[in-house]
């Protein structure tokens, strides 16, 4: 199994367009950078977007951590980021070959955004292969980045 990726930011907004055009929008919420590598499995999705959606990075009454998205009513913006998978050891361009293709990427990006869905979070995405611009207003600010390698290692120290 390969370590998916993902960076989360708390937002009070945030949309994807493609050539100007508004693909996907949310409000209060998460958008999500998911990166995806050559040898991921469902089961990295799986448990990612379980992972994301019980998070507890939102306020409550006293501005404590305590709320997940779920607890907020909050959407969940997905937008595939095979660039989290830049390898910048070598020279100053980076190398992407640890990145999933569209033939692995695009089957598991469509299957963590199904599995959000059926856990009754509204989710917009963005298009995959596209050149698309992202606009958010990061809320707090907050921005979280997981990798399932350190979650599988965390688990098992502990």
């Amino acid at each position: 199994m390969g370590p998916m990726r993902a960076v989360i930011q708390r937002v009070s907004h945030a949309r994807v367009s493609v050539d100007g055009e508004c693909i996907g929008r949310i409000g209060h919420g998460l958008a999500v950078l998911l990166g995806i590598r050559t040898d991921d499995t469902r089961a990295e999705a799986d448990y990612l977007s379980q992972k994301i959606i019980g998070l507890r990075i939102f306020s409550d009454q006293d501005g404590k951590f305590n709320h997940s998205l779920r607890d907020v009513d909050g959407e969940l913006l997905v937008v595939s980021q095979f660039t989290l998978y830049g390898d910048c050891r070598k020279g100053r361009r980076p190398s992407f070959i640890a990145a999933a293709g569209v033939e692995t990427a695009l089957p598991l990006y469509e299957y963590f955004v199904e599995r959000a869905r059926s856990r009754n979070i509204r989710v917009a995405t963005g298009r995959f292969q596209a050149t698309m611009a992202v606009e958010l207003v990061n809320d707090g600010p907050v921005t979280i980045i997981l990798d399932t390698a350190d979650e599988r290692r965390a688990r098992a120290d502990g």
